[in-house]
């Protein structure tokens, strides 16, 4: 599905990013979702999550319950440590695309090695990821390292057109961006 900028535009768009916390001294961690509609901020939600904890998906869930929206942004799996938001289960339970955007990327082999040094039930958690297709790299802007993407729901092709149209003030998309700046001004 090949969209123009101005298409793109108009999807009210879901953009999540968790707070800062100490690992061994924090309990609950921030977990902040901006709804977004023309590059403009419409509402914003936050809850707090539990550190490694099992309750992200849930407690997401719950925002979206809230919204009219299309499409998902979030900033990787894993938010407050490894509590995992399960992209596959939240495509499913609302019909909507889901794009898991990351900074750096993805060490599969790294997650797996630590979830099971870390976590009893690290089968539950590693599920989430092997579920996922491939990771892609995207060059948003030619100057800046590029960002690498995963979706649920939707084709590569048209998650790279959302991701450059609405990365306007770096390669970060700007849902991602202000969700970021929330959680980790607010944590």
């Amino acid at each position: 599905m090949s969209m123009n900028r101005n298409a793109f535009q108009k999807i009210s768009i879901v953009g999540v990013e968790d707070g800062s916390f100490l690992k061994g001294t924090t309990r609950k961690a921030l977990l902040v979702a901006v709804l977004f509609k023309e590059v403009e901020i419409k509402d914003v939600k936050i809850t707090k999550i539990t550190v490694d904890g099992l309750d992200a998906t849930k407690k997401f869930a719950k925002i979206l319950n809230q919204w009219a929206f299309g499409t998902v942004l979030l900033a990787g799996v894993s938010f407050a440590g490894f509590n995992i938001i399960d992209p596959t289960m939240i495509h499913k339970k609302f019909g909507k695309p889901v794009i898991i955007v990351s900074r750096t990327r993805p060490d599969n082999k790294a997650v797996k090695r630590a979830l099971q040094r870390h976590f009893e039930d690290w089968k539950i958690r590693r599920e989430v990821f092997e579920k996922l297709g491939s990771i892609h790299e995207v060059i948003v802007w030619a100057e800046e390292p590029p960002v690498y993407v995963e979706t649920v729901g939707v084709s590569v092709r048209w998650a790279c057109n959302l991701i450059q149209t609405l990365s306007v003030c770096g390669r970060v998309p700007e849902p991602l961006r202000v969700a970021r700046i929330i959680a980790r001004g607010l944590s």
